[in-house]
């Protein structure tokens, strides 16, 4: 977008506006009211605002508006610094979040709107908004002011996105049409839709509805006054507005915006489970493969359904969720027949309404474009403190949700009634601190990820009587034959400065039905069906507020118990960690549905089989009872890495996981009689970030399994391997010369790793199978992101898959065996045969195809293999970042170790 952008230094002059009216409500002084201890960092800075000014100088001399970077080289420089952090060095790459700002750090102090409730203090170091309010509403207002200044074209390529209209807004390139495609499909909603959702929030939450519904319009209130001044004066606009044709610059802001914002941040991240179609498909490869009940069993087990050998965030307690049931209701199950699984488009009409399904599933998986988030997010490393050196818990933890400039996330401190806090929030939706601190505790989340969302198969109908056929467009429900309702979304673009995608159209289309909207079709033993998916926070994107307004409440959050009960008002699927300066706490949040008994969770369902007390009016169901919600406190630590939360509770988890490493830093640090510092903490955080997954943790058996080979360029190869895990498997460059360390084993592995598993795999599971679970799974999470760049990386592939299998023929101990040993279909000589030949394979790759990739193409390195590995801050405007090492961490990230607390 940089290029187009110059376009906007001919927009207006400046009119002589006032840029602000002086401050208003009173200023509490510097850690007022704080407990002491906190730190964070959010790259690349607080400023998001390019406007043509900054814009121009940015262009011509590469000069920065103030706070546009200031917190990247904290991030970066890490990666260099660690291990060995110290208590002295920790203020290098962690600033200080203290609530306020210390004399003679401030920047610039004024009243949005000249409103005499509220203060909004800017502090010089970093540029963040403080906001002391006299009144709830006075925050509110100044809340939306500060994300208008700091994100105002981040917020309306997210409410646009949130209605599936972002090609229409930005421009029709494929990233955006891919994403438009990708809501529409999850949360299509019409604005009726969204009024509604604001009304059935405030029937069932009473006083609190009523509250979020007043914060909500001050908020707007706020956003809106920003505006207005901003089309007064050119110098407050953004200048991405005039690169899109769009010179007027923001269309004024209304509450439904809040709704589809939160749709499109909790459909990213708060959501799991769906996709049983696609089980049932793979259960019937499985068993075309290895017969019914052996082919059955190796289904649920390559699901990662309840191994004993993955990582748990809580170690010993079980919590069942999404389990195989003891008793399957038969009757239940829903199993298309063989073949006659056919997708509902979402493209109905215009541009890519020929795609294959093949070409629209690609694109949907990857949209890249203005957006790009990696599949799970976020990471945390708790310590309690009967472990730490001090004798009070220890933290490290935050979300990591992708890199961008400015930053999908935005900072705030805010003082009001009611409202004590300072952190992170989505702009956009940042009523509320949604990762952060209050006075005297910390908290953070990561993706969860469990089952809320579940497949249905509702017989076709005719309203006639006639014979349905897979096309006919009403299906029964409750005895009644409905019509399915239509929902239709038409998006047109033309080229722009920003985006010259040649002009056109496209019609987004998604059914519904009372049970859910419709994914595909299907007969089931001859009959006529609609697979619908239904997800339990479907129509109540915004109902987690409640639970947000709490954490960020003094009187609502005095100890670990409050905090628990806080988060469990929360609908979306997220693992909250919490910690004061006694305890470290844990829940998992989410609207778990109850379902019938016997219900396999894995697998599509009979209509008949609806959740208990589903209720299609407002879109309601029985969910389980919080009790049931993996939680602890003070367990000796806790780590989560988006691995399975506890015992028994949710699938898709394997022997090999990304958490892994974070388990392993800590139980070293905290061995025998040793305890943890906070700089310790910081390093086994850092540690796992750079570390390769596979050479951690399968390599170790692939050479075991090779053994010593007489080809001189296989066992060199080997040699390379070998020092590379002795070097403790980093991807890592330590002395910044732009090459990683061990750089010719990384390239080893990254060849090889396709290979081995196709010559450890394929034979004994046979071409169809194969095929059919790579489509399931892909083999590596690897930190290039197939060209996106996002830092998260490890999250899921065939590790475990690998790692057990090759445990298993090395009769090593291995829990939850596989019914089978695949490679060499169990023989060690025939395995050792065929890893050899796919290693001698992978020596031929040529390493700068391998690493051949856009960004680094742009950069002036093609084929660089450190650059390839890099993060990109993905931009939204004419300011760009550089590109920085590769580290597997989160975006904004806490270090926390409280000092004091208020009386319990």
């Amino acid at each position: 977008m940089r290029r187009g952008l110059s376009v906007v230094l001919a927009a207006g002059a400046f009119l002589g506006v006032p840029a602000y009216a002086p401050a208003s409500a009173p200023v509490l002084p510097y850690q007022a009211n704080d407990g002491g201890g906190f730190r964070d960092v959010l790259p690349p800075g607080t400023n998001g605002l390019a406007n043509p000014t900054g814009l121009a100088a940015f262009l011509s001399a590469g000069t920065r508006p103030p706070h546009n970077d200031d917190q990247l080289g904290m991030y970066r420089d890490l990666v260099y610094a660690s291990p060995g952090i110290t208590a002295d060095t920790l203020g290098r790459y962690f600033k200080d979040s203290s609530f306020g700002v210390k004399p003679g750090d401030v920047e610039r102090t004024y009243s949005p709107g000249g409103r005499a409730d509220v203060t909004v203090v800017r502090d010089r170091g970093y540029g963040v908004p403080h906001v002391y309010a006299t009144t709830r509403e006075g925050a509110m207002y100044a809340l939306g002011y500060a994300a208008a200044e700091d994100r105002l074209f981040f917020i309306d390529v997210l409410r646009h996105l949130g209605r599936a209209q972002l090609a229409s807004f930005a421009g029709g390139a494929p990233g955006n049409r891919a994403f438009d495609q990708m809501q529409w499909s999850v949360a299509p909603y019409t604005e009726a839709d969204m009024t509604k959702q604001i009304d059935i929030g405030l029937r069932l939450y009473g006083a609190d509805g009523i509250q979020v519904k007043n914060d909500a319009e001050a908020y707007v209130e706020g956003i809106n006054r920003y505006i207005a001044e901003a089309k007064l004066d050119p110098t407050k606009m953004p200048g991405e507005y005039a690169a899109i044709n769009q010179p007027a610059g923001a269309d004024p802001w209304k509450t439904t915006d809040l709704i589809a914002t939160a749709a499109l941040v909790g459909g990213i991240f708060g959501k799991g489970g769906g996709g049983e179609v696609g089980q049932a498909q793979l259960l019937q490869a499985w068993q075309s493969r290895f017969g019914r009940p052996r082919g059955t069993r190796l289904w649920r087990q390559f699901n990662g359904l309840d191994d004993p050998e993955t990582n748990n965030t809580i170690k010993a307690k079980r919590f069942d969720y999404q389990s195989a049931p003891r008793r399957p209701n038969v009757a239940s199950y829903a199993i298309p027949d063989r073949g006659s699984v056919v997708s509902e488009p979402i493209v109905a009409s215009g541009v890519d309404a020929r795609a294959t399904a093949a070409a629209a599933k690609q694109t949907l998986e990857r949209p890249g474009g203005l957006l790009a988030f990696p599949r799970a997010n976020s990471n945390a490393l708790l310590v309690s403190g009967s472990e730490s050196v001090s004798g009070r818990p220890i933290a490290v933890f935050g979300p990591q949700v992708a890199y961008f400039a400015p930053q999908i996330l935005m900072e705030q401190d805010v003082h009001a009634p009611g409202i004590d806090a300072r952190g992170a929030s989505f702009p956009g939706v940042n009523l509320y601190v949604q990762l952060g601190r209050g006075r005297d505790y910390s908290w953070s989340a990561t993706s969860a990820g469990q089952d809320i969302i579940d497949t249905f198969a509702v017989d076709l109908c005719e309203p006639g009587g006639a014979a349905p056929t897979i096309r006919s467009s009403n299906y029964m429900f409750r005895g009644q034959c409905l019509p399915m309702e239509v929902l239709e979304r038409t998006n047109s673009w033309s080229p722009s400065a920003a985006d010259q995608t040649a002009a056109g159209t496209q019609t987004l289309r998604t059914l519904r039905t009372k049970l859910g909207l419709v994914r595909s079709r299907a007969t089931i033993r001859g009959k006529p069906v609609a697979y619908v998916e239904l997800r339990s926070t479907y129509f109540h994107e915004i109902d987690s507020a409640g639970g947000f307004s709490d954490f960020n409440n003094p009187d609502k959050m005095r100890n670990a118990g409050d905090f628990q009960r806080a988060a469990a008002k929360i609908g979306y699927t997220f693992n909250w960690l919490y910690i004061d300066n006694r305890d470290i706490a844990y829940f998992n949040s989410g609207n778990n549905p109850v379902r019938p008994p016997g219900v396999d969770p894995l697998l599509p369902t009979r209509a008949a089989f609806e959740w208990a007390n589903f209720n299609p009016d407002d879109w309601t169901a029985s969910y389980t009872a919080p009790a049931t919600h993996p939680q602890i406190v003070n367990q000796q630590y806790l780590t989560s890495w988006n691995n399975r939360q506890a015992p028994g509770y949710n699938s898709g988890y394997y022997s090999v996981h990304r958490a892994d490493p974070l388990d392993d830093g800590i139980r070293n640090g905290i061995a025998g009689s040793a305890k943890m510092t906070l700089p310790q903490l910081v390093d086994a955080m850092e540690s796992a970030a750079t570390i390769d997954l596979r050479a951690y943790k399968v390599l170790p058996y692939l050479l075991q399994v090779l053994g010593r080979q007489t080809d001189p360029t296989l066992q060199d190869a080997i040699n390379k391997l070998q020092t590379w895990r002795r070097h403790g498997s980093h991807r890592i460059d330590r002395n910044r010369d732009g090459t990683y360390e061990d750089a010719d084993a990384i390239a080893i592995l990254d060849a090889w790793w396709p290979r081995l598993l196709t010559a450890q795999f394929k034979p004994t599971m046979g071409a169809g199978l194969f095929d059919a679970l790579h489509g399931h799974l892909a083999f590596d999470n690897e930190p290039n992101n197939h060209g996106d760049h996002l830092g998260s990386a490890y999250q899921d592939g065939w590790y475990g898959y690998a790692s057990k299998d090759l445990r298993t023929l090395l009769r090593r101990r291995v829990r939850g065996r596989y019914e089978r040993v695949f490679c060499g279909g169990g023989s060690r000589a025939r395995c050792r045969r065929a890893l050899s030949e796919s290693l001698r394979a992978a020596l031929q790759v040529d390493r700068a195809a391998m690493y051949r990739d856009d960004a680094c193409a742009s950069a002036g390195k093609p084929g660089d293999q450190w650059c390839f590995d890099t993060i990109r801050f993905r931009p939204l405007g004419g300011i760009t970042q550089p590109l920085i090492h590769w580290q597997n961490r989160p975006t904004y990230q806490q270090v926390v170790e409280i000092q004091s607390h208020r009386p319990r």
